[in-house]
């Protein structure tokens, strides 16, 4: 995975400044993200559970339809993964959602540097993505349409999120580590290759 460790160290930064932990349940952490992008893939390590937990921040925060949006654009093909763009995504949620984020991606970590590395195999959780598509498309028959509308008009971009949503809605009736493969997946490819794929075998 090329950029999970990095984006999970930056959405702890920059969720968790020390304005923002004082006046919350999560605590003044102090963080420096370069530790961690040094030292290695630190989701791939991460257990299942945990990951799990970052994807129900996720799917929580989808389901409001201002938050949905910062997300979609994250995982747009063309979506900013950078540490500025992460910091955009993060400022545009709400206080509750950054807590979540905050205390999931906090999960992740921890677990992850007490851990060894988890078994992945990305052609399975590719397959289970597909399979997710096909469900959400079944039940939505704007699904792939969505999921391929492209350009920055709002009602492509409205499309695309609506199809976002509809597939963490799927993601989420599978077990917890198939959603955890999924969700590895998609934090390391985005919806980039699955854009064409969930209708295709």
């Amino acid at each position: 995975m090329r950029n999970t460790t990095l984006g999970a160290a930056c959405m702890l930064s920059l969720l968790c400044p020390p304005a923002m932990a004082q006046q919350s349940d999560v605590g003044a952490w102090s963080f420096d993200p370069s530790v961690l992008v040094a030292g290695g893939d630190l989701l791939q390590r991460a257990p299942d559970r945990e990951i799990d937990q970052l994807f129900q921040a996720v799917h929580v925060a989808a389901q409001t339809p201002a938050e949905a949006d910062a997300l979609c654009g994250l995982f747009d093909p063309q979506g900013d993964r950078s540490l500025s763009g992460l910091n955009a995504v993060a400022s545009r949620l709400g206080p509750d959602s950054q807590t979540r984020f905050a205390n999931a991606v906090g999960n992740v970590l921890v677990s992850a540097m007490q851990s060894p590395p988890q078994r992945y195999d990305a052609a399975a959780a590719r397959q289970s993505l597909k399979a997710a598509g096909v469900t959400a498309a079944i039940l939505h028959d704007g699904f792939v349409a969505g999921l391929n509308a492209g350009g920055n008009a709002p009602d492509a971009r409205s499309a695309r999120c609506q199809s976002l949503r509809w597939l963490l809605d799927a993601m989420q009736t599978r077990p917890v580590a198939e959603r955890a493969a999924m969700t590895r997946l998609l934090l390391d490819e985005g919806l980039a290759r699955i854009g064409a794929g969930p209708a295709q075998p």
